[in-house]
């Protein structure tokens, strides 16, 4: 049987995860979960907004089906939509997950690099302070 789904866990498990590969220069994975926190962090912030994610899985439910660079234009979309602009002013703007791929799982670590690693850790830290603020002001 599988888990319920909570974005925000999620989110916050793969960047403390990120951080411990990346204070060990371990930059392959400690990017990939910079990409994962990051695209949960944003569906976090969906669900707050009022993303029924009730049906996740399902085709008719494409932004919960997609990885981080797919995702973020459609979280802008979504969140100016639903009166989410003030987290979107905590984001960067320039879609710095596009050059980061979910399949880079299995690529060489040699592929890798601090400062790609980096790039990705900057963004990620923005996501975590937009959910933190999310969280805050719609409790549970």
């Amino acid at each position: 049987m599988p888990y319920d789904t909570d974005f925000a866990d999620a989110h916050r498990r793969h960047w403390e995860d990120a951080e411990l590969l990346h204070d060990h220069g371990r930059w392959a994975n400690a990017d990939q979960l910079y990409g994962f926190s990051a695209e949960c962090g944003l569906k976090a912030v969906m669900r707050i907004l009022g993303m029924d994610t009730d049906e996740i899985g399902r085709p008719e439910a494409p932004a919960h089906r997609k990885h981080v660079q797919f995702l973020w234009p459609e979280f802008i979309s979504f969140a100016e939509e639903k009166g989410g602009a003030r987290y979107l002013g905590l984001l960067p703007h320039d879609g710095p997950f596009q050059d980061w791929s979910h399949n880079d799982r299995y690529a060489n670590r040699g592929h890798f690099s601090e400062a790609g690693a980096m790039q990705h850790r900057e963004a990620a830290r923005k996501i975590l302070a937009m959910v933190e603020l999310a969280v805050e002001e719609n409790p549970p």
